[in-house]
């Protein structure tokens, strides 16, 4: 019994695995807007357990104005790229998808500079 649902886990974790990569791919190479910047990463996907919806995490590197119109440009391109993902993941039911923005990247890449300014203010303070 409980080998029955481990066993799905693992399926959903793959399905989810393979929708961010296949709709990283297709965002980069087959998305042709210009409000897309180079900048945009699919982060994770999380597919629904009846496989029906999914949410796609998009983090865009950019000012606000720049994400939402990359998210208007997705939200158009949605139909287009969940045709291109059912032929790529062949599934036999591809799901609804729905873009959130997902801010992990742009939140590390502060950090990082934050851990630094600090480094830097430690090494200062020692001397």
């Amino acid at each position: 019994m409980h080998n029955g649902n481990h066993r799905k886990s693992i399926k959903k974790t793959r399905i989810n695995e393979a929708m961010q990569r296949e709709i990283s791919r297709i965002i980069r190479e087959e998305v042709k807007d210009p409000r897309i910047p180079l900048m945009t990463s699919v982060t994770r996907a999380e597919v629904t357990g009846d496989l029906r919806y999914a949410n796609v995490y998009i983090s865009i590197y950019g000012d606000d104005t720049q994400k939402s119109e990359a998210m208007k440009a997705l939200s158009k391109a949605t139909p287009f790229i969940r045709s291109k993902a059912a032929q790529g993941l062949n599934l036999r039911h591809t799901p609804e998808i729905k873009f959130v923005l997902d801010d992990a990247i742009e939140y590390g890449v502060n950090m990082i500079s934050k851990i630094n300014r600090l480094m830097k203010e430690e090494g200062q303070n020692e001397e």
